[in-house]
């Protein structure tokens, strides 16, 4: 049987690693990083991002550096082959996932099309 853990090609950047570490230390009571996608958003799907405590059996570990991110086999199927990474421009300081799968996004970069 094949799983999502088998077949995802999902990485995590050393900077995303860096501020997930530093979130987590300011949370007591979360451990990890869940990242999902779901319908909506301007172009179709977009990227939620929530802290929990909780690991499901079924989810996708990416691990680095000490930092853990979650993913359930629902949406590694639209994250496979993506980059989770963090930015700090100008503009701003945001995750940004870099998801060859997508033909579309918004300009916030929360949300995507397939």
């Amino acid at each position: 049987m094949t799983t999502a853990a088998n077949i995802a090609d999902i990485s995590l950047s050393d900077s995303a690693a860096a501020q997930i570490n530093q979130i987590i230390k300011a949370q007591s009571d979360a451990r990890y990083l869940r990242l999902s996608v779901e319908g909506g958003g301007c172009s179709g799907f977009s990227y939620k991002y929530d802290l929990t405590d909780t690991a499901n059996d079924d989810d996708l570990r990416i691990e680095r550096n000490g930092a853990t991110v979650l993913i359930d086999p629902m949406s590694v199927e639209f994250l496979d082959g993506s980059i989770i990474d963090y930015v700090d421009e100008l503009i701003g300081a945001s995750f940004q996932i870099r998801n060859p799968n997508a033909t579309a996004a918004c300009g916030c970069g929360t949300s995507f099309s397939i």
